[in-house]
């Protein structure tokens, strides 16, 4: 396999439908060959006035560490929540960041778990370990309250949206580094089909990474 390849994350908002003041919204998003992409991130955030807190979304997430993986790949909180790192391996892993959202550094040993890691800035942060190059995980940081991860068939549902103008955003854990996320306008109640795309990288590497297929 070549070390890097070029997909297309095509997020297709297929409905939106309610009445004059909120509206249901689906979400799919699909790689270039057209199969659901799980795992990816969803927002949608007004266009105008101000941003609600993001109560919606969990406070807490847990990553945990077997077989020299963070399990899962990607977890999801609000701004000002936090994440607990727990170790289930065989052998003691060193947990880092130098995400600009979030750095810190520590050591779990087998059986232990860490203290609460809060993250009070938006975005996403990649996680590593010092000790096992290979292993990754994300942690994204919600400041939406209309933020949601794809599911198994790539499909993302968000309930309630009031009227208004929305710009719609996607990340995915493949989205290359640095590459922009993929993003357009919507315009709630009334009806719209968008695709996007951007291109993600799969570097060989990345199989070896994470034992989840994504």
């Amino acid at each position: 396999m070549a070390r890097s390849e070029i997909f297309a994350l095509v997020c297709a908002l297929l409905f939106v439908r309610g009445t004059a003041n909120a509206a249901s919204v689906d979400v799919s998003v699909v790689d270039s060959d057209g199969k659901p992409a799980a795992g990816a991130v969803v927002s949608l955030a007004p266009q105008s006035g101000t941003m609600p807190e993001p109560s919606r979304i969990p406070a807490e997430a847990i990553i945990d560490q077997r077989h020299q993986t963070f399990i899962p790949l990607a977890v999801m909180v609000r701004r000002g929540g936090h994440v607990v790192f727990t170790n289930n391996d065989t052998t003691m892993h060193q947990v880092y960041s130098f995400s600009p959202i979030k750095q810190f550094e520590f050591e779990i040993d087998q059986g232990h778990k860490s203290a609460p890691v809060v993250f009070d800035k938006a975005g996403v942060a990649a996680i590593g370990c010092n000790i096992h190059d290979n292993m990754v995980a994300f942690v994204y940081v919600a400041d939406s309250p209309w933020t949601a991860m794809t599911d198994a068939d790539g499909h993302a549902h968000f309930a309630d949206v009031p009227a208004g103008a929305y710009r719609a955003q996607a990340w995915h854990p493949r989205l290359a580094p640095g590459a922009k996320w993929p993003s357009a306008a919507l315009n709630v109640p009334s009806a719209a089909t968008l695709s996007l795309s951007v291109p993600l990288t799969a570097p060989q590497t990345m199989k070896h990474m994470h034992m989840e297929d994504y």
